[in-house]
């Protein structure tokens, strides 16, 4: 267990936790060179030390935008390979193991799993507002409730299909070196682990370009983390639905006796369909550390940045 080990993150242990556009193209790591010529670089990058600087605690960061070609290139990178608890932005990770295991043909979202009384974590979510369980659900169906809902007890149902060292060994056969779940003693369950921005902004961008997965897989997780009845506190707070839905987003909150971390981590597409932005906000050491609501400082920030991000976005490339 990490030395800092928060009350919500043990998901392995029954601690409480809280689109289809623009697919082809080769996979890319945001490079430093060639930045953007246009103001815009610059004026996200005041908001966001601004913002930070209002919110407190130890940020980590990493925003890239597309240029001309459609690469991305770094606009924000604030000790971007520092390695942090992930909270539940590492549901990502999970969804990608499994979807991986679908893609070799060992599992299918048809696949269906009873909801086992057991394995009910509360937290966030909605399987344990049910109080009677034994429903018969899909893979689909859960993983659904985890990326949309950040639903706790459906990453069990994931540990179910994918145990711990299999979702490492994915993550590692894809080039994730710090993004990795903690396994426990029972193999099917974990703790969410730690990543990275800089590796988190690489798995959102093959995300975003159809190589993480099969074009089919990428294009499902899209579709759940752009949907407009998803997370709104954050980054997409102050916007139209029309300007949320072009955002996949995924958000992560917990405390632990350092404080109080919210992290943030998604994608911008624009008007055209095609992916122009990543973001990868993780805040720790924060103060109010058991507010989870839309006034917490850093969320607050996030709303801010976000909408700079998203009034910036390039319109060429991608």
């Amino acid at each position: 267990m990490p030395a800092h080990l928060s009350r919500r993150s043990a998901l392995g242990l029954g601690a409480a936790a809280a689109v289809s556009a623009g697919m082809s193209g080769p996979a890319a790591a945001a490079r430093p060179d060639e930045p953007p010529t246009s103001d815009k670089p610059d004026t996200i990058r005041s908001v966001y030390e601004r913002e930070k600087a209002k919110a407190g605690g130890t940020w980590h960061t990493h925003v890239a935008a597309v240029d001309h070609a459609g690469v991305p290139r770094l606009i924000v990178e604030d000790d971007a390979d520092h390695v942090t608890e992930g909270y539940s932005v590492q549901k990502l990770a999970v969804a990608t193991a499994v979807m991986d295991k679908i893609d070799r043909g060992e599992l299918t979202l048809a696949t269906t799993l009873d909801l086992q009384q057991d394995l009910i974590l509360d937290g966030s979510g909605i399987y344990f507002l049910h109080t009677v369980w034994g429903d018969q659900i899909t893979v689909a169906n859960f993983l659904t409730a985890m990326l949309l809902m950040s639903d706790n007890t459906a990453v069990r149902m994931c540990g179910r299909v994918v145990p711990a060292a299999e979702i490492n060994q994915i993550l590692a056969a894809k080039n994730f070196t710090h993004t990795r779940v903690e396994p426990v003693e029972n193999p099917n369950r974990f703790y969410l682990g730690t990543t990275t921005p800089r590796e988190t902004h690489d798995l959102l961008w093959r995300l975003a370009t159809g190589t993480l997965l099969t074009p089919a897989s990428c294009r499902f997780l899209l579709s759940i983390i752009r949907w407009i009845h998803g997370y709104h506190d954050g980054i997409r707070r102050t916007m139209s639905s029309e300007e949320r839905s072009r955002i996949a987003t995924k958000y992560g909150a917990d405390s632990n006796d350092l404080g109080a971390s919210r992290h943030e981590a998604g994608i911008m597409f624009g008007p055209d369909g095609r992916p122009k932005l990543t973001y990868a906000l993780f805040a720790e050491e924060l103060g109010d550390p058991d507010n989870y609501g839309a006034t917490h400082p850093a969320v607050q920030a996030h709303a801010v940045i976000g909408r700079t991000l998203l009034d910036n976005l390039p319109t060429t490339g991608g």
